[in-house]
């Protein structure tokens, strides 16, 4: 049987993406076609959220992403712990 050997793939990002935007929240929609995902802002006091950048992907990417995401947060604990909430352990952040 034949293994298949993944490729890696070289990412190319400009110097202004490689910055980053902090997000401190996510609201999170879908249609029967494509999972739509508002990376949000929180400022204390502030009666609404600002979003700062939107992603729209399909419905196995988003499998993929949620994959990849449970795959780097069992690492992310195994080498520095349980992530812990600051103060009450909310399931849910003003929006659904």
């Amino acid at each position: 049987m034949d293994e298949k050997k993944v490729q890696p793939i070289n990412l190319e990002i400009s110097p202004e993406q490689a910055e980053g935007i902090y997000a401190n929240g996510v609201g999170i929609n879908h249609t029967p076609s494509e999972f739509i995902l508002d990376f949000v802002r929180f400022l204390p006091g502030a009666q609404k959220a600002k979003v700062f950048a939107r992603v729209i992907m399909t419905p196995p990417n988003a499998l993929l992403v949620k994959n990849a995401l449970e795959e780097n947060l069992r690492k992310y604990e195994e080498h520095f712990g349980k992530i812990k909430f600051f103060g009450k352990e909310a399931k849910e952040i003003g929006f659904k």
